[in-house]
């Protein structure tokens, strides 16, 4: 007999960073989104970046612990010309997966465009303009200040798309696409 899908699942979002690591905890019923928990790991206060790395890691993992979640989402480090920057949020992301996999958490990786392009429809949208865009797809009246806890709650939200077929389903190629093909669709 084939697998069928999970109805109910608990998806973990990270944004991982250095000053700042974002969460978000996803519930899906059914196809209802239902945002759990939504915050920042505070890593300012540490000196060395040895401290921070074990601070992402334990509270990852005390996230793990209280959530169960089914899945862990990670963005992936974008790229940039700061070689040790890219070094010290690779190490950051690498304690987050550490520790969805020290409790056997699957863990799926999304590039910062590509987690934009299926909330937005735009691989280049900033920050602002995801987290506006989430706001309409949980039905927050408003997101947190923090665009790190956002953009975790974004990863977690691209990886429900990509494995509901969201994007795949007809022939739509961005969300402007599925709009313009489907205005009946919509609600106002």
């Amino acid at each position: 007999m084939a697998d069928t899908p999970k109805k109910e699942k608990v998806i973990l979002g990270v944004d991982p960073g250095t000053n700042f690591t974002g969460y978000g905890i996803l519930q899906v019923k059914g196809r209802e989104l239902h945002v759990v928990a939504i915050g920042v790991i505070d890593l300012r206060k540490y000196g060395s970046h040895f401290l921070k790395l074990k601070h992402i890691f334990e509270r990852v993992l005390g996230l793990v612990d209280a959530y169960h979640p089914d899945e862990l989402a990670i963005e992936a480090p974008f790229y940039g010309k700061n070689v040790q920057s890219m070094l010290k949020l690779g190490r950051a992301q690498g304690a987050a997966i550490a520790a969805g996999l020290y409790r056997e958490v699957p863990v799926f990786e999304y590039a910062p465009t590509k987690i934009k392009m299926a909330i937005t429809g735009e691989g280049s949208a900033s920050k602002e303009q995801v987290s506006a865009m989430l706001t309409h797809i949980l039905h927050f009246r408003e997101m947190p200040h923090q665009l790190d806890a956002s953009d975790a709650l974004a990863a977690a939200v691209c990886h429900y798309f990509e494995n509901q077929g969201v994007k795949k389903s007809g022939s739509s190629s961005s969300w402007k696409d599925f709009i313009r093909r489907n205005p009946g669709r919509l609600t106002k």
